[in-house]
This record gives C-alpha cells, structure tokens and sequence, in this order.
C-alpha cells in the first residue's frame, strides 16, 4: 500500500508542474474571454448574468466531478447525457403524482446509481471496454427515455416544490450553484482526503501494481461507475426543475461537454490523476464560450464547434505539455 501510494503522488515532478501551469492558462484565457465579451456586450460582465451562468452549467460542475474521477480510473462514459434525459423524464412522471421532494431526490438517485451499476458490472467484472459498454448504454437510456415520453415533453407543475432545486435561492445564490458546491466539496474531499482516491489513481497509472498492492481493482471501479451514476442522476434532476420539464432529447451532446471541461482542465485521457480544480476552471471557461456567444448575438450552433476544437486543442497540448516538462527535469 505504501508502494502503491509512492506511485500515484510525487510531491514535486511533471503531474506538479504540470497543473500549475493549466490553471493558470484556463485563468488566463478566462479573464480574456471576460475582458473581449464585455466589451462586445455591456450586459456581459453583470451580476445577474454570472448567476444566472453558474446556475446554468451548475449540472455541468456536479457530473464533471464523477467524471474525473472516471477518466482518472482510465475509464469513460458516455452515457450520461442519456442518462440526464432518463432522470428527467422519471422526476416529471413522479412529480404528477407526489409533492415528497425527498422520495423523488432518493428514487432518481437510486436510478442513477443503477444505470452507473449496469455500466459498472460489465466494465469491472467482465473487463468490457467502457467506450463500448457506455455507448450500449446510452443507446438503450436514450430509448428508455422515448418509450416513457413518446417523443413529447412532460412539464412540471411550476408550483411544486421540487422546482426550488433548479429555480430556488438561498443566501443570494442559486439553489444549484450551492447543491454543485456542496458536490465538489464532498466528492473532492474524499477522493483526496480517504485511499479510495489513492486506488482510482492508481487503477489508471499502473492497474497491475494496484491489483498486486491488495486492492480489488474490480470492486473500486464498480462503485466508481455507481458514484458516477449518482452524481449524473442529480444533475439531471437539478436541469429537469429548471427548465421546468422532462424531456428525451435532453442532454445530447452532454457527454461531450463534460469530457471536455474534464480534460481542458488537466486530467489526462489515459488516466492516473484528476484535477478536479481544473475541471472547474475547464467547465467555467466552455460557459463562458456558450454564453458569450449568446451575449455576442452570434449562432448557439457555434458553440459545439468551439467545444470540439476546444477538445483537440486540449487532448495535444496536455501531451506536449507533459512530454516538455519531462525534457527539462532531465536536464
């Protein structure tokens, strides 16, 4: 165990150096995309406008956490925008017949935490790879959520109380940025703070050294996918009380946003770390993208291509970033 842990975290060295020099560019590049929308657009730079940002990319923040930890693991999902349209759809069919908010917060996140476990069965026990698996799944979620719809949309009454998730303030700020906070603050802390963290970074450095370590590599990387399915299912239910209805074509392309966000912000696709402050800053910085062009009054459709080149450009220079620093500590 304590070789294992000697492997995954060096105090100072390319994983270091690394993400120090991440946060600060997507730092950089944040307050340039603040400083060029604002002068664009007055209205940019305002309060009421980076509530209502935060409140928007609040489901974005809270599934990006299971995420990292995901692609930390050396795994992928690509169910979860499938998934998100899933929960939705189930927290507008339960919100026709009960006002127990609880029940519907518990039984979607039990939901959620099923689809992570299907996923995680076939992936951990069975050693599919998760690109495969996950895009079955997504398939079959997407289906689940037309048969329940029928192709139509499922409104929420406007006055039950389940809508304070995803339109409700306290202290000033959106009910979801404080939900998203709390998220983030939990899954970081025990991740980072607890050897689970030690055993997911080290499934996707050196699997073999972890099994050989103790670990049971297919055990951790199960509830890995359930807590992924959990988190996924209430930001579902988070976007499905804000935008005040339940919906099958909900979350396409969601998947991509949050890949996205997670590798722009530092973690690597072949896994063994995860930067969950960089995942923030990443998911900031493709809201900024979003809204600004918005603000701009240029095309949404623009965005998705922005997210894509974004991509690219995050994957190559993660690689070329790693690769300098490991030339200069040689030196």
């Amino acid at each position: 165990m304590v070789e294992l842990k000697r492997k995954t975290s060096t105090f100072f060295g390319v994983p270091q150096i690394r993400e120090f020099i991440v946060h600060g560019v997507l730092a950089s590049i944040a307050g340039i995309l603040i400083i060029t929308f604002s002068l664009i657009s007055p209205q940019f730079a305002t309060l009421g406008n980076f509530l209502n940002l935060f409140r928007q990319i609040a489901p974005n923040l809270i599934a990006s956490v299971g995420m990292t930890y995901v692609i930390c693991s050396g795994g992928i999902d690509l169910s979860i925008g499938a998934l998100l349209a899933v929960i939705g759809v189930l927290a507008a069919l339960m919100a026709r017949v009960i006002n127990n908010v609880l029940l519907i917060i518990v039984v979607t996140l039990l939901t959620g935490m099923l689809a992570g476990a299907v996923a995680g069965y076939f992936i951990s026990f069975h050693n599919f790879p998760a690109f495969i698996v996950t895009l079955g799944t997504m398939t079959i979620l997407r289906g689940i959520a037309l048969v329940l719809t029928k192709g139509f949309s499922i409104p929420i009454d406007p006055l039950h109380p389940v809508i304070v998730l995803g339109r409700g303030w306290f202290l000033g700020l959106p009910v979801p940025v404080w939900i998203a906070f709390l998220v983030i603050l939990v899954g970081g802390g025990f991740f980072t703070l607890t050897p689970y963290g030690i055993y997911v970074a080290g499934i996707g450095s050196n699997e073999e050294a972890t099994r050989r370590a103790g670990i049971n590599v297919k055990r951790v990387r199960f509830f890995l996918y359930c807590f992924n399915g959990a988190v996924v299912a209430l930001a579902g239910l988070i976007l499905a009380a804000r935008v005040g209805a339940g919906s099958s074509y909900v979350g396409q392309g969601f998947e991509l946003t949050v890949i996205t966000a997670v590798i722009l912000g530092g973690t690597p696709l072949a896994g063994g770390e995860a930067k969950l402050l960089g995942t923030f800053l990443g998911t900031f910085v493709l809201s900024l993208v979003g809204n600004g062009l918005i603000m701009a009054k240029i095309s949404p459709y623009f965005t998705g291509i922005a997210e894509g080149v974004i991509l690219l450009f995050a994957i190559v220079a993660n690689r070329n970033l790693r690769l300098a620093i490991q030339r200069q500590l040689k030196v």
